[in-house]
């Protein structure tokens, strides 16, 4: 029997939680005077919170305290939570729910790989919580991707080699952290943006079982 882990990232991948991480985030541009579009929120796809602070107090040219900052970073967080409290099984993006019990019943390893500090939460909320062997999420690592850390962990607590481990992911970063980790690589989005993946879907709907199967064999 071929038990292969299946590690999965979450925002993009399993939810899309990256609208009210956008919302949250304009909320608090808007209060500091600094205009904030879905445009400038690419650039803080697969990035930490602190870095994504950063990146849209350059944005507004506005200096800041580090107890300015960490009063931002805590206030942002508690306005995304605020969105989380209202999340049930319809914010699984297509076709996932589909996946997750293909590979539980040909008995693999799901795991997840995320940055997210709020993983756990989100996958109770949407009752896949059970389908995980294993979850590393932002509060067990230190290095944010495309450093391998949170895949190659992973991989670790189901007892499962890196070769024999595939990553699905729709950041450049995640795509660069699973290469770097010698997994497989399965970019869910646009193919022009991750085609450093070796495998590309748009989304799961496109993925069939004959390919899950190939994977597992």
């Amino acid at each position: 029997m071929n038990k292969k882990a299946f590690i999965f990232d979450l925002d993009g991948v399993i939810v899309d939680t990256a609208k009210y991480h956008f919302l949250a985030w304009q909320k608090l541009a808007n209060q500091l005077g600094i205009h904030f579009t879905h445009e400038h929120n690419e650039s803080l796809k697969g990035v930490s919170r602190v870095r994504s602070l950063e990146i849209i107090l350059a944005l507004g040219n506005v200096q800041a305290t580090e107890a300015e900052k960490n009063k931002w970073l805590v206030q942002k967080n508690e306005e995304y939570l605020s969105y989380l409290v209202t999340m049930d099984e319809k914010e699984l993006l297509p076709d996932v729910p589909r996946v997750l019990a293909f590979l539980k019943e040909h008995q693999q390893f799901i795991a997840l790989g995320s940055a997210s500090k709020n993983a756990r939460p989100i996958l109770e909320k949407t009752n896949i919580l059970h389908y995980f062997d294993a979850i590393v999420d932002g509060n067990d690592v230190s290095n944010a991707k495309p450093d391998p850390e949170v895949f190659i962990r992973a991989a670790h607590l189901v007892g499962v080699s890196n070769a024999n481990s595939i990553v699905f992911e729709d950041s450049v970063a995640g795509i660069q952290a699973a290469n770097t980790a010698q997994m497989i690589s399965v970019g869910i989005g646009d193919p022009l943006v991750l085609h450093e993946a070796q495998y590309n879907f748009k989304d799961f709907t496109s993925l069939e079982d004959a390919f899950l199967e190939k994977l597992i064999n």
